[in-house]
């Protein structure tokens, strides 16, 4: 199968941002915040190699599928027109299932 190009929905990119700030806020180092978001990013881009390798996940909503990443995080996406489009990124802790089926936000602490 052909490379997809890889997309990014307004959520994904505010999720990754969230990332960022708590792994800022954590590390207290923004070199170790930008690598790691950059490292899921990476993740991200890897999905357009093989676009249909990841886990289904209709329950969540028709044609979502999810990849992990380094056991901290999941990311959601979408295969539409030959694109990947990155959905969401959940880390550390959130309930990920109930958010998109209108559970609500986390709001406790994360454990990247």
């Amino acid at each position: 199968m052909r490379r997809f190009p890889v997309e990014y929905r307004p959520e994904a990119i505010a999720d990754l941002d969230g990332i960022f700030e708590y792994v800022l806020h954590k590390s207290g180092d923004v070199v170790t915040a930008i690598r790691f978001t950059d490292r899921i990013y990476n993740r991200c881009e890897k999905v357009g190699n093989a676009p249909l390798g990841g886990v289904k996940r209709d329950d969540l909503s028709v044609g979502i599928r999810l990849v992990p990443f380094e056991r901290s995080a999941v990311i959601l996406y979408r295969v539409e027109n030959d694109t990947v489009w990155i959905v969401n990124v959940f880390a550390g802790g959130r309930d990920y299932a109930a958010i998109m089926n209108g559970g609500g936000n986390y709001d406790g602490e994360r454990t990247i």
